[in-house]
Protein backbone atom coordinates (compact mmCIF):
# COMPACT_ATOMS: atom_id res chain seq x y z
CA UNK A 1 0.00 0.00 0.00
CA UNK A 2 1.43 3.41 -1.10
CA UNK A 3 2.04 5.95 1.54
CA UNK A 4 -0.91 8.15 0.01
CA UNK A 5 -3.32 5.34 -0.55
CA UNK A 6 -6.28 5.23 1.43
CA UNK A 7 -6.53 2.51 4.18
CA UNK A 8 -9.13 -0.19 2.62
CA UNK A 9 -12.47 -0.41 4.73
CA UNK A 10 -11.67 -3.03 7.32
CA UNK A 11 -15.01 -5.18 8.78
CA UNK A 12 -15.66 -6.98 11.92
CA UNK A 13 -17.67 -10.04 12.11
CA UNK A 14 -17.78 -12.82 13.98
CA UNK A 15 -18.49 -16.58 13.03
CA UNK A 16 -20.58 -19.53 14.44
CA UNK A 17 -22.56 -17.41 16.59
CA UNK A 18 -25.57 -15.10 15.50
CA UNK A 19 -24.44 -12.85 18.69
CA UNK A 20 -21.06 -10.31 18.07
CA UNK A 21 -19.67 -10.88 21.49
CA UNK A 22 -19.98 -15.30 20.70
CA UNK A 23 -18.40 -17.14 17.91
CA UNK A 24 -14.59 -16.31 16.92
CA UNK A 25 -14.32 -12.78 15.15
CA UNK A 26 -12.43 -12.12 12.38
CA UNK A 27 -11.69 -8.81 10.45
CA UNK A 28 -12.69 -8.59 6.45
CA UNK A 29 -11.60 -6.40 4.10
CA UNK A 30 -13.66 -7.16 0.74
CA UNK A 31 -11.21 -5.19 -1.42
CA UNK A 32 -7.44 -5.68 -0.97
CA UNK A 33 -6.29 -5.06 -4.21
CA UNK A 34 -4.29 -2.18 -3.01
CA UNK A 35 -2.74 -4.33 -0.41
CA UNK A 36 0.76 -6.62 -0.62
CA UNK A 37 1.92 -9.39 2.23
CA UNK A 38 3.22 -6.93 3.98
CA UNK A 39 0.47 -4.66 4.61
CA UNK A 40 -2.05 -7.68 5.32
CA UNK A 41 0.14 -8.84 7.85
CA UNK A 42 0.45 -5.08 9.85
CA UNK A 43 -3.99 -5.52 9.34
CA UNK A 44 -4.08 -8.64 10.89
CA UNK A 45 -2.06 -7.98 13.99
CA UNK A 46 -3.51 -4.64 14.35
CA UNK A 47 -7.08 -6.17 15.17
CA UNK A 48 -5.26 -9.06 17.28
CA UNK A 49 -8.14 -11.87 15.71
CA UNK A 50 -6.91 -15.12 15.31
CA UNK A 51 -7.62 -14.42 11.35
CA UNK A 52 -8.55 -11.97 9.00
CA UNK A 53 -9.52 -12.42 5.63
CA UNK A 54 -8.59 -10.43 2.74
CA UNK A 55 -10.25 -10.68 -0.93
CA UNK A 56 -9.35 -9.89 -4.24
CA UNK A 57 -10.53 -10.40 -8.14
CA UNK A 58 -10.94 -14.43 -8.52
CA UNK A 59 -7.93 -16.18 -11.30
CA UNK A 60 -9.53 -16.99 -14.63
CA UNK A 61 -11.81 -19.50 -15.52
CA UNK A 62 -13.11 -20.28 -11.59
CA UNK A 63 -16.37 -20.60 -12.90
CA UNK A 64 -18.73 -19.01 -11.36
CA UNK A 65 -21.79 -16.10 -11.46
CA UNK A 66 -20.12 -13.07 -11.92
CA UNK A 67 -19.44 -10.63 -8.67
CA UNK A 68 -19.74 -14.28 -6.60
CA UNK A 69 -16.34 -15.52 -6.75
CA UNK A 70 -12.82 -14.00 -5.16
CA UNK A 71 -9.42 -14.84 -4.34
CA UNK A 72 -9.40 -14.90 -0.41
CA UNK A 73 -6.10 -14.57 1.81
CA UNK A 74 -5.99 -15.25 5.76
CA UNK A 75 -3.66 -13.54 7.78
CA UNK A 76 -2.94 -14.28 11.62
CA UNK A 77 -1.27 -11.87 13.64
CA UNK A 78 1.53 -13.63 12.61
CA UNK A 79 1.96 -15.24 9.57
CA UNK A 80 -0.31 -16.39 6.99
CA UNK A 81 -2.57 -19.52 6.68
CA UNK A 82 -3.30 -21.54 3.39
CA UNK A 83 -7.39 -21.86 5.16
CA UNK A 84 -9.40 -20.52 7.74
CA UNK A 85 -13.18 -21.93 8.32
CA UNK A 86 -14.18 -19.04 10.23
CA UNK A 87 -12.72 -16.30 8.40
CA UNK A 88 -14.42 -17.98 5.28
CA UNK A 89 -17.99 -17.76 6.89
CA UNK A 90 -16.90 -14.16 7.68
CA UNK A 91 -16.15 -13.41 4.62
CA UNK A 92 -19.22 -14.31 3.06
CA UNK A 93 -21.11 -13.00 5.65
CA UNK A 94 -19.91 -10.09 4.96
CA UNK A 95 -20.53 -10.18 1.84
CA UNK A 96 -24.02 -11.19 1.74
CA UNK A 97 -25.01 -8.15 3.24
CA UNK A 98 -23.37 -6.58 0.03
CA UNK A 99 -24.59 -8.47 -2.48
CA UNK A 100 -27.32 -10.89 -1.29
CA UNK A 101 -26.86 -14.54 -0.27
CA UNK A 102 -26.35 -17.23 -2.85
CA UNK A 103 -23.56 -19.61 -3.76
CA UNK A 104 -19.79 -17.76 -3.80
CA UNK A 105 -16.66 -19.80 -4.59
CA UNK A 106 -13.48 -18.52 -2.84
CA UNK A 107 -10.08 -19.59 -4.47
CA UNK A 108 -7.97 -20.28 -1.18
CA UNK A 109 -4.03 -21.30 -1.59
CA UNK A 110 -5.23 -24.63 0.07
CA UNK A 111 -7.79 -24.86 -3.29
CA UNK A 112 -11.33 -24.02 -4.54
CA UNK A 113 -13.94 -23.33 -1.48
CA UNK A 114 -17.21 -22.92 -2.65
CA UNK A 115 -19.78 -21.62 0.18
CA UNK A 116 -23.55 -20.92 0.37
CA UNK A 117 -25.08 -18.55 2.39
CA UNK A 118 -28.96 -18.73 3.02
CA UNK A 119 -30.82 -15.97 5.08
CA UNK A 120 -33.82 -17.19 7.38
CA UNK A 121 -35.70 -14.73 10.02
CA UNK A 122 -33.15 -12.60 10.46
CA UNK A 123 -30.05 -15.01 10.81
CA UNK A 124 -27.84 -15.50 8.50
CA UNK A 125 -25.74 -19.03 8.37
CA UNK A 126 -22.82 -19.72 5.79
CA UNK A 127 -22.18 -23.11 4.87
CA UNK A 128 -18.74 -24.04 3.38
CA UNK A 129 -17.11 -27.39 1.72
CA UNK A 130 -13.76 -28.14 2.31
CA UNK A 131 -11.21 -29.22 0.28
CA UNK A 132 -10.61 -33.05 0.20
CA UNK A 133 -9.35 -34.12 3.35
CA UNK A 134 -7.19 -36.74 4.59
CA UNK A 135 -5.52 -38.06 7.93
CA UNK A 136 -1.84 -39.10 8.88
CA UNK A 137 -0.26 -40.95 11.48
CA UNK A 138 1.85 -38.97 14.43
CA UNK A 139 5.04 -40.71 15.69
CA UNK A 140 5.45 -41.89 19.12
CA UNK A 141 7.93 -39.21 19.86
CA UNK A 142 5.77 -36.36 18.73
CA UNK A 143 2.70 -37.14 20.30
CA UNK A 144 4.83 -37.54 23.96
CA UNK A 145 6.04 -34.21 22.99
CA UNK A 146 2.52 -32.32 21.82
CA UNK A 147 1.25 -33.72 25.72
CA UNK A 148 3.96 -32.65 27.34
CA UNK A 149 3.39 -29.09 26.07
CA UNK A 150 -0.35 -29.59 26.94
CA UNK A 151 0.80 -30.88 30.16
CA UNK A 152 -1.88 -33.76 29.79
CA UNK A 153 -0.73 -37.15 31.13
CA UNK A 154 -1.75 -39.95 28.68
CA UNK A 155 -4.07 -41.47 30.70
CA UNK A 156 -6.09 -38.58 30.20
CA UNK A 157 -6.97 -39.23 26.60
CA UNK A 158 -9.72 -41.35 24.92
CA UNK A 159 -8.45 -44.16 23.80
CA UNK A 160 -11.78 -44.85 21.50
CA UNK A 161 -10.37 -41.52 19.91
CA UNK A 162 -6.81 -42.49 18.21
CA UNK A 163 -4.00 -39.39 18.13
CA UNK A 164 -3.90 -38.13 14.38
CA UNK A 165 -3.15 -35.31 12.12
CA UNK A 166 -5.87 -34.46 9.96
CA UNK A 167 -5.97 -32.02 7.20
CA UNK A 168 -8.94 -30.44 5.14
CA UNK A 169 -7.66 -27.29 4.03
CA UNK A 170 -5.23 -26.79 6.58
CA UNK A 171 -2.92 -29.33 9.49
CA UNK A 172 -4.22 -30.44 12.74
CA UNK A 173 -3.73 -32.41 15.15
CA UNK A 174 -6.50 -33.97 16.96
CA UNK A 175 -6.55 -35.46 20.15
CA UNK A 176 -9.29 -36.29 22.49
CA UNK A 177 -10.06 -36.02 26.06
CA UNK A 178 -11.74 -38.65 27.99
CA UNK A 179 -13.73 -36.26 30.16
CA UNK A 180 -15.09 -32.65 29.47
CA UNK A 181 -13.13 -31.85 33.65
CA UNK A 182 -9.62 -32.26 31.61
CA UNK A 183 -10.87 -30.52 28.06
CA UNK A 184 -11.79 -27.07 30.24
CA UNK A 185 -8.26 -27.41 32.26
CA UNK A 186 -5.68 -25.90 29.55
CA UNK A 187 -2.78 -24.21 30.53
CA UNK A 188 -0.25 -25.07 27.94
CA UNK A 189 3.59 -24.41 27.44
CA UNK A 190 3.04 -22.03 24.66
CA UNK A 191 6.62 -21.59 23.27
CA UNK A 192 7.21 -25.53 23.17
CA UNK A 193 3.79 -26.09 21.55
CA UNK A 194 4.45 -23.53 19.29
CA UNK A 195 7.81 -24.95 18.51
CA UNK A 196 6.36 -28.33 17.83
CA UNK A 197 3.25 -27.25 15.84
CA UNK A 198 6.07 -25.33 13.74
CA UNK A 199 7.89 -28.65 12.62
CA UNK A 200 4.77 -30.54 12.33
CA UNK A 201 3.39 -28.00 9.70
CA UNK A 202 0.35 -27.53 11.90
CA UNK A 203 -2.20 -24.97 12.45
CA UNK A 204 -3.93 -25.74 15.32
CA UNK A 205 -4.43 -28.38 17.98
CA UNK A 206 -7.47 -29.85 18.09
CA UNK A 207 -8.60 -31.00 21.48
CA UNK A 208 -12.32 -32.49 21.85
CA UNK A 209 -14.67 -34.36 24.12
CA UNK A 210 -17.58 -36.39 23.24
CA UNK A 211 -20.56 -35.88 24.79
CA UNK A 212 -22.77 -38.05 22.83
CA UNK A 213 -23.00 -40.14 19.42
CA UNK A 214 -22.80 -36.38 17.70
CA UNK A 215 -22.28 -33.74 19.81
CA UNK A 216 -18.66 -32.58 20.75
CA UNK A 217 -16.98 -29.84 22.97
CA UNK A 218 -14.18 -28.31 21.24
CA UNK A 219 -11.02 -25.84 21.74
CA UNK A 220 -8.02 -25.25 19.71
CA UNK A 221 -4.66 -23.82 21.17
CA UNK A 222 -3.25 -21.61 18.29
CA UNK A 223 0.46 -20.47 19.42
CA UNK A 224 1.64 -20.44 15.58
CA UNK A 225 -0.68 -17.62 15.03
CA UNK A 226 -0.10 -15.59 18.47
CA UNK A 227 -2.90 -16.49 19.81
CA UNK A 228 -3.48 -18.62 22.95
CA UNK A 229 -7.06 -20.51 21.62
CA UNK A 230 -8.82 -19.69 18.67
CA UNK A 231 -12.51 -19.64 19.47
CA UNK A 232 -14.45 -21.34 16.72
CA UNK A 233 -12.58 -23.25 14.13
CA UNK A 234 -14.07 -23.84 10.76
CA UNK A 235 -10.97 -25.79 9.58
CA UNK A 236 -10.53 -27.66 12.39
CA UNK A 237 -14.19 -28.79 12.77
CA UNK A 238 -14.14 -30.32 8.54
CA UNK A 239 -10.93 -31.78 9.35
CA UNK A 240 -12.28 -33.34 12.59
CA UNK A 241 -15.13 -34.39 10.67
CA UNK A 242 -12.94 -36.16 8.08
CA UNK A 243 -11.63 -37.70 11.00
CA UNK A 244 -14.17 -39.44 12.86
CA UNK A 245 -15.57 -40.46 9.55
CA UNK A 246 -12.27 -42.29 8.30
CA UNK A 247 -12.21 -43.78 11.21
CA UNK A 248 -15.44 -45.07 11.68
CA UNK A 249 -16.23 -42.86 14.88
CA UNK A 250 -19.38 -41.67 13.16
CA UNK A 251 -21.40 -42.97 9.99
CA UNK A 252 -20.66 -41.70 6.66
CA UNK A 253 -23.63 -39.77 6.34
CA UNK A 254 -23.89 -37.67 9.67
CA UNK A 255 -24.33 -34.48 10.90
CA UNK A 256 -21.93 -33.58 14.28
CA UNK A 257 -22.70 -30.13 16.31
CA UNK A 258 -19.42 -29.17 17.78
CA UNK A 259 -19.53 -26.66 20.69
CA UNK A 260 -17.02 -24.38 20.91
CA UNK A 261 -15.17 -20.84 23.04
CA UNK A 262 -17.62 -22.07 26.16
CA UNK A 263 -14.40 -22.07 28.31
CA UNK A 264 -13.37 -18.52 26.50
CA UNK A 265 -17.01 -17.01 27.61
CA UNK A 266 -17.42 -16.67 23.39
CA UNK A 267 -19.64 -19.58 22.76
CA UNK A 268 -20.26 -20.89 18.84
CA UNK A 269 -21.67 -23.55 17.48
CA UNK A 270 -20.21 -25.41 14.45
CA UNK A 271 -22.30 -28.08 12.02
CA UNK A 272 -20.22 -30.32 10.62
CA UNK A 273 -22.25 -32.39 7.78
CA UNK A 274 -20.94 -35.49 5.73
CA UNK A 275 -22.21 -37.07 2.97
CA UNK A 276 -21.77 -40.53 1.87
CA UNK A 277 -19.81 -40.95 -1.25
CA UNK A 278 -18.52 -37.50 -0.94
CA UNK A 279 -15.24 -37.10 0.75
CA UNK A 280 -15.85 -33.56 1.46
CA UNK A 281 -16.72 -31.96 4.82
CA UNK A 282 -19.36 -29.30 5.04
CA UNK A 283 -19.07 -26.41 7.48
CA UNK A 284 -21.77 -24.15 8.73
CA UNK A 285 -22.78 -21.56 10.73
CA UNK A 286 -24.25 -18.05 11.54
CA UNK A 287 -22.09 -14.88 11.38
CA UNK A 288 -23.42 -11.30 12.22
CA UNK A 289 -21.25 -8.05 11.86
CA UNK A 290 -19.48 -6.94 15.29
CA UNK A 291 -19.04 -3.00 14.18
Amino acid sequence: MTPNAPRPEVLRYTAFSSAPDGGNPAGVVLDATALNDSDMLAIAADLGYSESAFLTAPPEGLGSQEGRAYSIRYFSPKAEVPFCGHATVAAAVALAARIGPGELVFATRAGTVPVVVAEEGGTVRATLTSVEPHLEEIADADLTEALAALGWPAADLDRDFPPRMAFAGARHLVLAAATRARLADLAYDFARLEALMHRLDLTTVQLVWRESATVFHVRNPFPVGGVVEDPATGAAAAAFGAYARDLGLVPEDAILTLYQGEDLGRPGELTVTLRAGDPRVRVSGTGTRIS
